[in-house]
């Protein structure tokens, strides 16, 4: 584990909006973080995690990243929002209990404007990716 304090430090969400638990890795160019899915969640619909509850795990991811950096200059996570998603494929949705593990690389940044590639991950197996555009709110 790559950080370990509260990752409300890192993020604007708040429960119950918060869609990543940990983060695993961390550089200037990429972030890796980690989700259990609870029963508590407000994506599941019986025990399955729906599509927009994977897409606000993978814009958290990228908001863990730009947070991480605020934080090691002693600032507040900053808030942000999703510009644009483009070539999301989701090969299957996450179950209650399964672990999701996603890998952000950061293609651009510029003015507060991220481009980032995703994958995640179930037990080891893609279960989605795509590429992400946010944008931090002024």
């Amino acid at each position: 584990m790559f950080y370990q304090g509260d990752i409300t430090q890192l993020i604007p969400q708040r429960d119950p909006m918060v869609m990543v638990d940990s983060l695993i890795d961390y550089s200037d160019k990429h972030v890796v973080s980690s989700f259990l899915i609870k029963e508590s969640n407000l994506f599941l619909q019986g025990n399955i995690l729906v599509e927009g509850g994977l897409i606000e795990h993978m814009a958290q991811s990228v908001a863990m990243h730009t947070g991480y950096f605020y934080f090691l200059q002693s600032l507040p996570s900053p808030v942000g929002y999703i510009g644009t998603i483009q070539n999301l494929e989701i090969y299957s949705l996450p179950q209650l209990g399964d672990s999701l593990v996603s890998s952000v690389s950061i293609l651009e940044e510029f003015m507060g404007v991220t481009l980032v590639e995703i994958s995640v991950k179930v037990d080891n197996l893609i279960v989605a990716k795509g590429k992400m555009k946010t944008v931090i709110a002024k």
